[in-house]
């Protein structure tokens, strides 16, 4: 196993660990290089154990023990180690899960085939808070969903932060990014999908009586926080469902609503 010590928080070898506070940076630079931040020796474990590949790890010594074990199944991969005030000093946080790795990026999935077998799939739109993303790939894990479709402008499932919220459960659901939309609902549709976005309107029929038809492939749509989805998303589903809620209290977190969504609209065997 390679280790190197590091000395300077200027290091040139330890470049894709720099200014991760930096949003727009990592926007820029993650998908473009192909690579992703794993962060803590957990999450770490479930992106290996899904097959992701390391270009390198990065931690403090006093967890050399610990991940022991996984440097000795990837002897080629360079381990960078530093003191808790240089490993600050470079990614711009303090580092207390563990360990970080550079992850390549998995080759993406095309959707005809993320969509053979599947009954139970979440798409979401422009839903740009990374947490949300991670909270809603997480209850898509724990719910059974067989896959997640981002649309073109959401959040990045690997991105840090939707990674961490996740506690790395984005490694366990298969998902896409989507190239045309609210076109490629149709796709959905070819398959053989029900597509209903989850939303208030005036016909949206209570999540219960959607789960009592007991549709056998069923894709769920979930809108933006705040502006709600868009008029041809809308126009483009089959029907729009709520979840049925006390007077006084008109929505839930986004989060929220997919975790109680997922559990509700269950394929029944």
């Amino acid at each position: 196993m390679t280790f190197h010590h590091l000395e300077s928080a200027d290091d040139p070898r330890v470049s894709d660990y720099t200014r991760l506070t930096d949003v727009h940076l990592r926007k820029l630079r993650e998908p473009a290089e192909g690579m992703y931040i794993a962060e803590s020796s957990r999450v770490l474990r479930r992106a290996l154990a899904a097959g992701h590949r390391p270009r390198s790890f990065f931690l403090a010594e006093k967890w050399l023990e610990d991940l022991g074990d996984i440097f000795e199944q990837y002897p080629e991969v360079p381990a960078y180690i530093g003191t808790a005030a240089l490993l600050e000093d470079i990614t711009g946080f303090h580092l207390h899960r563990g360990a970080m790795a550079a992850m390549h990026r998995p080759e993406p999935v095309p959707l005809p085939a993320l969509l053979a077998g599947a009954r139970r799939v979440a798409v979401l739109e422009d839903i740009v808070d990374h947490t949300n993303v991670g909270a809603i790939f997480r209850s898509a894990a724990a719910l059974g969903l067989d896959a997640v479709l981002v649309s073109p402008r959401c959040g990045d499932p690997l991105y840090r932060r939707s990674v961490r919220v996740s506690m790395g459960t984005v490694f366990q659901v298969p998902w896409a990014r989507l190239d045309d939309w609210p076109g490629d609902l149709r796709v959905l549709k070819e398959h053989g999908f029900t597509v209903a976005a989850l939303e208030l309107t005036g016909d949206a029929v209570d999540l219960d009586d959607l789960a009592a038809r007991k549709p056998e492939k069923l894709a769920l749509v979930l809108g933006t926080e705040g502006a709600g989805m868009s008029a041809g998303t809308l126009a483009a589903v089959d029907l729009t469902v709520k979840i049925p809620m006390r007077a006084g209290v008109d929505s839930l977190n986004v989060a929220a609503a997919s975790a109680v969504a997922f559990w509700e609209l269950r394929p029944h065997h």
